[in-house]
């Protein structure tokens, strides 16, 4: 498993450290995009700026997108094979206000959104909010 983490890394041209080892690990095991909060209770032993520079590196070599939930709070998920985080990469996130989860949809494209002449897009999100499955049930 370790080498495999080594090459998703490498793949990315970060350079496979322990503590980015142990976030990638962590980050593969979520179910859900997951915050600074919940890695550092995740790695307890781990420094608050470590965790944060980790997935700040993560995020500009496009292993991890980040999304605001709605709520306040930043969340990251890792992102799907063969992503760049380019448009065509862009999908909806789904925050259960029960649960307080974030969900990634990637079966859900983010629509194009017809703009004025000479308006350029730099960001676009879509973020649906109310109740998961789970608490639906």
């Amino acid at each position: 498993m370790k080498k495999d983490l080594k090459k998703q890394l490498e793949q990315k041209k970060v350079r496979p450290t322990a503590i980015r080892l142990l976030v990638l690990d962590t980050l593969q095991r979520q179910k859900t995009a997951v915050g600074l909060d919940d890695l550092e209770e995740a790695l307890e032993k781990a420094d608050r700026i470590t965790l944060y520079r980790t997935l700040k590196t993560f995020e500009e070599m496009k292993l991890v997108h980040r999304i605001e939930d709605g709520a306040g709070a930043t969340k990251f998920a890792l992102c799907g094979e063969g992503c760049e985080c380019a448009p065509k990469d862009i999908h909806v996130h789904f925050y259960c206000n029960n649960c307080e989860e974030t969900f990634c949809l990637p079966k859900s494209e983010v629509p194009e959104v017809p703009l004025p002449e000479k308006f350029l897009p730099v960001e676009t999100k879509v973020l649906v909010k109310g109740i998961c499955q789970n608490c639906a049930s």
